[in-house]
């Protein structure tokens, strides 16, 4: 279909098919959309873009994504630096903020483990995982993997990692269903698991 259109709005489809879940229709749509929006919003989505990619790193104690080294929540000194929530990715850093509830650290893994896409512990940040645990004054470790089997094995590499350490770690209670996406779920549903928490 993009065939027919001239050579920079193909290339504009072409890239916007590249994302998630978009496909050459919505990514026409999009393409046009783009093409009668005023200049500057134009200019203000590329230069977004072009933001993102450049100023945009991970954090060098918790592995969040931030534009600060360290980042805010590293940074504040009102937040519990005892307790650590491990988590898989930086969106689910932001669906635990939603809920106000967390008052601790994060570290964000980047994945979890899965032999079978070749995904190891070396391919995570378990290292500096433990490394935080080892040289900090932590009391507890919150594993928030997504209920999936990769997420359980995550965490329970995790916990066994820890073990020998005199650190409490804790699991976000099963009111997760199995199979979910932690970002995808709603503040109460995320604020009961981290109360209803266990020792894993």
């Amino acid at each position: 279909m993009s065939g027919h259109f001239a050579k920079p709005i193909v290339q504009l489809i072409r890239e916007l098919s590249r994302f998630p879940g978009i496909g050459e229709k919505t990514a026409t749509r999009l393409a046009f959309h783009i093409l009668k929006s005023p200049r500057e919003e134009a200019l203000s989505l590329a230069n977004s873009i072009i933001a993102v990619k450049e100023q945009i790193k991970l954090c060098s104690v918790c592995y969040h994504i931030t534009d600060i080294d360290p980042c805010a929540i590293c940074r504040d000194s009102h937040r519990e630096r005892d307790i650590i929530c491990v988590v898989e990715g930086p969106q689910d850093v932001a669906s635990i903020e939603k809920t106000g509830e967390f008052k601790g650290r994060y570290h964000v893994l980047h994945g979890v483990l899965s032999p079978m896409d070749g995904v190891g512990p070396d391919d995570l940040r378990i290292d500096s995982l433990v490394k935080r645990v080892v040289d900090g004054d932590v009391k507890e470790v919150i594993v928030a993997t997504n209920p999936k089997v990769e997420g359980e094995t995550t965490a329970l590499y995790i916990a066994r990692l820890l073990k020998p350490f005199d650190v409490k770690v804790t699991r976000l209670a099963q009111g997760l269903p199995m199979g979910g996406e932690l970002e995808y779920f709603d503040e109460a549903t995320i604020s009961k698991a981290l109360e209803g928490r266990r020792v894993i």
